[in-house]
């Protein structure tokens, strides 16, 4: 009974606290049972949150402070050619990213806000920053613990291109942080990730135990008996071997983080309402390679247990070796009684070892679960959890981070644990891993379900589209939208497969339709100025675009397409603001540099056209343009260069083909100049200026017939110089 009424007085002094502090979710709530501010739980368990505080997980999420960016000194990223630094600004931490401009001096500099940092700093810290629109941005640069402290650019970043801003998920969340609010409309799969202020920060105690207010409630309660109390929340240890480890697998499986993907939450549930105790596989289905597809070794940043279940020591314990065996989650030694901790724990099965020539003092964590550098993070360094006789060695050289088909995997998606058919076909195209085989296998398992949620038509409609199939797409589209009538998100894919199919007036409709059902939906009036500008209406699309800039002010994309707009119209001023804009947003924008180039060129400021050109990208036309601006400047084998890029990105770029002709030419080489102004005609038939180009060649080689046969087909084109210099040429076949 002393205890009994120790446990009363406590409730009744952490009531107040509780009441004004209370401030989690009210939706995904499960009958009455809510989140409560874990700092009521330091009312009754104040020596283990005490503890808990200082541990990885309670310290995944914060607001930032000078702690937060040791050795802020400048970094520069070689790829893109930028520039980035943590500094002090009007009593806040902003990351400052800039180029080197034409002229030498720093160019496009933006400073974007620090609002949170993103993981304790045992390996990783990541800095992110708050948009206008309450959504959370990842920042490119991050510091790691490796080598005692260095900045380098997070996964994705390492690129000449910068990615755009990369937009912070609830998946990516829901283990870095306490559960935030999310505002009605925002759960649903596919829809804008926003967050509610003030947000948590770091992972509480009710991440492993549940929501808390019935057991303070039960706490709170008269002449409530201890166990009445402890059964109002869940205690893992009390849970089977299976559900108390799937406690800690919910946020420490994962299979990969590629896009395989390597699980899909339940379509009917929401972002953060699975609840410990509940098996996993309720809330979400996982999904991994298939076997003897070069994965079987893969080692990733969270793949801890996805590597111990791969252990002997795992699958012969029958369930009795779980994570909390070795880890006790409320207190996590560090140096050597971490060593010594951890080391007692693997004697406790192997107190004698017999193995000839096995040293008898040592670390076995050290010999058998190894530092290894991880395989998505290149940076960061993590405990292999495979626990391996001999593993391999040289596991800490560095590795380049992997791209493009690198970083791509092609074959089938299998199930890992429980598995439905259905979300098994839709694992196999949602990250276009197995989108061939994928797309009849989830088109079959749909007809024969005829499930009632949209996303299951969404899913094999987008794989459709991914495969062209843009007919099918919209069938698909369309049956969603009947379970989900007015969705923005939906509406928008419809349109690009309309699109896709050259029908431009439904396209439209359908955007249309999105702005009225969602007018605050940013990308819905992207999307909508790119139609009406196809459909000649330039004002209409001017006004979408700048409504998409006014929803999402940084909205880097829309600014630039915004600028293309007003360009088209003759606003090259207003046009040159816009792109530059975009600039300042994301430095790297490739679009926004070419357009930016364009419209100096046509100014004929060269100089910086050139300097913009260069961070244009490698697709035809950009490299096309970049190498008549050099030519412009007299730079001709320069410009040869970038046209021949331009023909390798497209071999039937004809203006290339007569530009290369004319720079071959121009240095001697008539033969393979003359190659190129035949294949520009083979290419566009009715091109004037290739068969004036052509005729020139061939009536200097006296081959008059010939000559007059192309400068005749000149003397006919659009161009008035290309058909009075064909008129003239034509009078020199006259013999």
């Amino acid at each position: 009974m002393a205890a009994l009424r120790t446990l009363t007085v406590a409730a009744a002094v952490i009531l107040a606290l509780w009441t004004a502090c209370c401030s989690r979710p009210k939706q995904q709530v499960r009958e009455s049972n809510n989140y409560i501010n874990a700092r009521v739980c330091a009312g009754c368990h104040a020596g283990v949150y005490e503890h808990y505080r200082q541990t990885g997980m309670a310290r995944a999420f914060y607001a930032p402070s000078s702690a937060s960016f040791p050795d802020a000194r400048p970094y520069f990223h070689k790829p893109s050619g930028t520039w980035f630094q943590m500094i002090a600004k009007d009593g806040a931490w902003v990351q400052r990213s800039w180029q080197t401009g034409y002229d030498g001096k720093p160019d496009d500099t933006q400073d974007l806000k620090i609002d949170y940092v993103m993981g304790s700093g045992n390996h990783v810290r990541t800095y992110l920053h708050r948009t206008a629109r309450n959504t959370l941005i990842e920042l490119p640069l991050a510091w790691y613990a490796e080598k005692g402290g260095t900045w380098a650019m997070n996964p994705g970043f390492d690129l000449k291109q910068l990615p755009a801003s990369r937009k912070i998920g609830y998946n990516c969340m829901f283990c870095h942080n306490a559960y935030p609010s999310i505002p009605p409309g925002h759960e649903d799969a596919g829809v804008e990730p926003v967050f509610s202020e003030p947000l948590p920060e770091g992972i509480d105690c009710q991440r492993c135990h549940g929501p808390g207010e019935n057991h303070v409630r039960a706490a709170q309660a008269a002449h409530t008996r201890l166990e009445d109390v402890k059964n109002a929340i869940v205690n893992p240890a009390r849970l089977s071997p299976a559900r108390g480890m799937e406690v800690c697998l919910q946020c420490h499986l994962e299979t990969t983080s590629s896009i395989l993907p390597s699980s899909i939450r339940r379509f009917d549930r929401g972002p953060y309402s699975y609840r410990p105790g509940e098996p996993l596989s309720a809330f979400r289905l996982m999904y991994d390679h298939a076997a003897g597809a070069g994965k079987d070794d893969k080692f990733e940043i969270v793949s801890s247990a996805y590597r111990l279940r791969k252990s002997q020591c795992f699958v012969r314990s029958n369930g009795a070796l779980t994570c909390t065996t070795c880890h006790n989650p409320h207190n996590i030694p560090h140096g050597p009684a971490a060593a010594n901790h951890y080391n007692g724990i693997c004697r406790q099965c192997h107190s004698l070892i017999r193995v000839k020539n096995h040293p008898q003092a040592g670390s076995c964590i050290d010999c058998h679960m190894p530092g290894r550098r991880t395989e998505d993070v290149v940076h960061a360094v993590m405990t292999d959890h495979f626990i391996q006789r001999r593993p391999a060695r040289n596991l800490l050289a560095e590795i380049p981070e992997p791209h493009g088909k690198d970083s791509e995997y092609h074959g089938e998606v299998i199930p890992y644990g429980d598995a439905e058919d259905l979300y098994t076909a839709v694992a196999q195209v949602a990250g276009k891993s197995n989108l061939q085989a994928g797309i009849p296998r989830l088109a079959s398992a749909v007809a024969e379900s005829r499930p009632s949620r949209a996303d299951f038509y969404m899913e094999l409609g987008d794989a459709y589209t991914s495969n062209n199939q843009f007919a099918e797409a919209i069938k698909q589209y369309q049956q969603a939208l009947g379970h989900r009538p007015g969705s923005a998100l939906l509406l928008r894919r419809l349109a690009k497969a309309f699109r896709g199919l050259g029908q431009t007036q439904q396209a439209l409709d359908a955007l249309l339709r999105a702005t009225q059902s969602e007018p605050s939906d940013p990308e819905a009036w992207y999307d909508l100025g790119p139609i009406q500008s196809d459909l000649g209406r330039n004002q209409e699309a001017i006004a979408s675009l700048r409504k998409a800039v006014e929803l999402d002010p940084e909205f880097a994309a829309a600014r630039n397409s915004l600028g293309a707009a007003l360009a088209a119209t003759g606003q090259t001023d207003l046009a040159e603001a816009a792109f530059r804009a975009a600039l300042r947003i994301e430095p790297t924008l490739a679009v926004a540099h070419a357009n930016l180039a364009n419209l100096l060129a046509s100014r004929n400021e060269l100089v910086e056209a050139a300097w913009h050109y260069e961070r244009a990208g490698t697709k035809a036309v950009d490299q096309f343009n970049y190498g008549i601006t050099l030519a412009r400047m007299n730079r001709l084998a320069d410009a040869q260069t970038h046209i021949e890029a331009a023909l390798k990105d497209d071999p039937n770029l004809a203006e290339a083909h007569d530009v290369l002709g004319g720079l071959l030419e121009s240095r001697g080489r008539v033969d393979a100049a003359l190659v190129q102004y035949q294949e520009a005609v083979r290419i566009r038939p009715n091109f004037g200026k290739a068969h004036l180009d052509l005729g020139v060649i061939l009536l200097n080689r006296r081959e008059l017939a010939a000559a007059a046969a192309e400068l005749r087909l000149a003397s006919g084109d659009p161009d008035p110089e290309v058909r009075e210099q064909a008129r003239k040429a034509l009078q020199s076949t006259v013999h």
